[in-house]
This record gives C-alpha cells, sequence and structure tokens, in this order.
C-alpha cells in the first residue's frame, strides 16, 4: 500500500458512485492524455492509435454520468452542489462533452491531425467548462 492510498478516503456508500464516476473519469483521462501527447507534438502522431483513444473516450462518455444520484456529494468527491441544484446545466454540459467525444472519434477516422486538433480543442473546453462549473479544484468528479 503507497502512503498516497492509505491517506485517500474510501467510498462506503451504497452502490459507491462517487468510485464508479470517479473510474470512469480516470480512465477517461486516460485516453485524453495519450491524445494530447499526440497533437502537442510531445509524442509521434499514430493515426490508428489515436482513433483508438478517441473511440475510447467516445464510448465512456456517457458513462459517469448514472453515477451523480442525489446524496453522492459526499467526501472524497470533489463535485460541486451546482451538480444537484443546476440540473439543466449538468446535462448540457454531458451532452456537449459526449457531442464532442463523438465528433472527435468521427473526425479521427480520417487520420489527418490538421482536422482532429479542432474537435480534439472540442473536447478539452467542454471538460475545462464543466470542471469549472461543477468541480472544486483538485480532483475529478
Amino acid at each position: 500500500m503507497t502512503l498516497f492510498s492509505a491517506c485517500q478516503e474510501k467510498d462506503t456508500h451504497p452502490g459507491q458512485p462517487v468510485t464508479k464516476r470517479e473510474h470512469i473519469f480516470r480512465e477517461s483521462l486516460r485516453n485524453f492524455r495519450a491524445m494530447t501527447l499526440m497533437v502537442q507534438d510531445k509524442e509521434p502522431f499514430s493515426p490508428q492509435e489515436f482513433l483508438e483513444y478517441a473511440q475510447q473516450l467516445k464510448a465512456l462518455s456517457p458513462q459517469p454520468w448514472e453515477h451523480f444520484p442525489p446524496g453522492s456529494d459526499y467526501s472524497p468527491s470533489r463535485a460541486l452542489p451546482a451538480v444537484w441544484q443546476q440540473p439543466e446545466a449538468f446535462k448540457q454540459a454531458q451532452e456537449k462533452f459526449m457531442t464532442a467525444a463523438g465528433q472527435l472519434a468521427e473526425v479521427a477516422q480520417s487520420g489527418d491531425l490538421a482536422r482532429i486538433r479542432p474537435a480534439y480543442d472540442q473536447v478539452e473546453e467542454s471538460c475545462s467548462a464543466c470542471h469549472h462549473d461543477f468541480r472544486s479544484v483538485g480532483g475529478l468528479l
């Protein structure tokens, strides 16, 4: 056991919604970071690998939202009260992310990095906007 994991709070609530959504967000982030390295020319661009990451992100994009039931605003969650106080705005943020992830996966099929970059930027913008409005600093939702 690492020191970090020993200090982390555990989700002991029924169904563990915080744990489930954080797992999905971490997996999404893993795929997005791999694409980021290629888009930022920090890793060689591999059209096939990028497509696989984009398709995985698209598949993950609708999954975390069911794990935000009322009452799941307990620690270790970083979700702000706005998630439950502004459900329509939160739903719009989800839809924006899912749409952007879908468009990225579609454009990634072209293998053309010049076409991919704007679609990648849309995903990044949707993540940033949602985090700004619905997540406290320093963690996943």
